[in-house]
């Protein structure tokens, strides 16, 4: 679906670990296909991607699991309220000492 959208124009970066799904010729080829950009973590440096593994188990945990979807507009309408309206806006963060960032 993600490459359907892609325009000649757009420069895509594809970050992911060095899985294997991920180094295969496969993949490679059709990265290349469509002029992806692919980057990958350090090997053995699992904390690379430490930040964005965080974000989405804290998603997951705090909207996902509590909610039941209809239709994936809903699912959107969600994430977004929950990301702009509440994580960057309200939720106390362990980095900033437990406060808001707002």
């Amino acid at each position: 679906m993600a490459t359907a959208r892609l325009k000649s124009t757009d420069s895509v970066i594809l970050h992911s670990d060095q899985g294997s799904q991920y180094s295969s010729y496969g993949y490679i080829k059709l990265a290349k296909e469509y002029h992806i950009t692919l980057s990958m973590s350090r090997r053995g440096h699992c904390y690379d991607n430490a930040v964005a593994e965080i974000f989405f188990k804290t998603l997951t945990k705090e909207l996902v699991r509590k909610q039941n979807f209809d239709t994936r507009k809903m699912v959107t309408s969600k994430i977004f309220e929950y990301i702009e309206m509440f994580y960057n806006a309200k939720r106390r963060h362990n980095y900033l000492g437990y406060i808001s960032p707002k």
